[in-house]
């Protein structure tokens, strides 16, 4: 993720810790600034309290209670899953909700900010993915089958992103950026020279700074962030529906631009998992790719 952690802060811009990461709210009016944070605020509880996997109160967790009957929701959890099912959908499976049975059997079922330095028994047994097209969406009706755990970790990150970007400028009248981690979202007037992005996941990493244009989006996908387990053996949480293990490191991190923040999280999570095959998958799109050995590579017009 962009090391936002590194980044000062004004009077235009609060950050905070939330989801084992970190929230950056940047405004172009900084007297908005305090209310664009109480936006932002409430968009982030919401969005936990509609879909963590993490806290037995969830809407998400009762859904996957209920034994494969279907489940009234409210509107903001069938966004929620109906924006994760159709990023499974864009990418024939690739990013895919149901790796959350997966993901627990591999030692990730709490918040990260709690798994960091745990350490996970060798030999951890993993299963494939179920179909993810057996999770039934019908409006506000949810079905989830029996046994199945669903993951809308990445994609409702995005989600929320481009959610609190679009109110806070619609709300408040100033130009906004809120990054969650490496899930990056812009919406109203951008800053003279737009919004300059630093891209750079983890200390020592190549580093490059790009301009995004207001209403613009960026997100990083790592296989380094966030890791877990023992020496000899560390898991990272991108797990490749096909294998339920995590995806093999072809790529350290993707980076990809695009015009809402769910796109491009939906497609820089697909290359990582889709290894060698991500450049044939991004084609055109502007994107960056950093090989476990710091090469990187550029496409679709990035920037050199």
């Amino acid at each position: 993720m962009p090391l936002v952690e590194t980044l000062p802060v004004g009077p235009d811009t609060a950050q905070w810790e939330v989801w084992g990461t970190v929230a950056r709210l940047v405004v172009t009016d900084p007297a908005r600034l305090g209310q664009a944070s109480h936006l932002l605020q409430a968009e982030l509880s919401a969005v936990d309290r509609a879909c963590s996997r993490f806290r037995p109160d969830s809407e998400l967790r009762e859904v996957c209670r209920a034994g494969g009957r279907p489940v009234r929701i409210s509107s903001l959890l069938a966004e929620l899953v109906g924006a994760a099912l159709g990023a499974a959908r864009d990418t024939d499976g690739a990013v895919d909700p149901t790796v959350g049975g997966a993901l627990c059997a591999l030692g990730y079922d709490r918040d990260f900010a709690q798994l960091a330095g745990r350490v996970v028994g060798p030999g951890v047994r993993v299963f494939p993915a179920p179909d993810w097209r057996a999770v039934q969406l019908r409006g506000r009706e949810l079905t989830v089958p029996h046994g199945v755990q669903l993951d809308l970790g990445a994609t409702a990150k995005a989600v929320a992103a481009d959610r609190a970007a679009a109110r806070i400028a619609d709300r408040l009248g100033t130009g906004v950026l809120v990054a969650l981690g490496g899930d990056i979202a812009t919406a109203g007037p951008a800053p003279e020279n737009g919004w300059q992005v630093l891209v750079q996941d983890r200390p020592g990493d190549p580093a490059c700074t790009i301009r995004l244009p207001g209403g613009a989006a960026l997100a990083t996908s790592s296989t380094a962030g966030r890791t877990w387990g023992r020496p000899g053996e560390l898991l990272h949480h991108i797990v490749d529906p096909a294998t339920g293990k995590p995806a093999p490191t072809v790529w350290r991190t993707v980076s990809v631009a695009a015009f809402t923040c769910l796109r491009a999280n939906t497609l820089s999570t697909a290359a990582i998992v889709r290894g060698h095959g991500a450049p044939a998958l991004l084609g055109t799109v502007p994107s960056r790719l950093v090989t476990p050995g710091m090469h990187v590579l550029r496409m679709g017009g990035w920037p050199q």
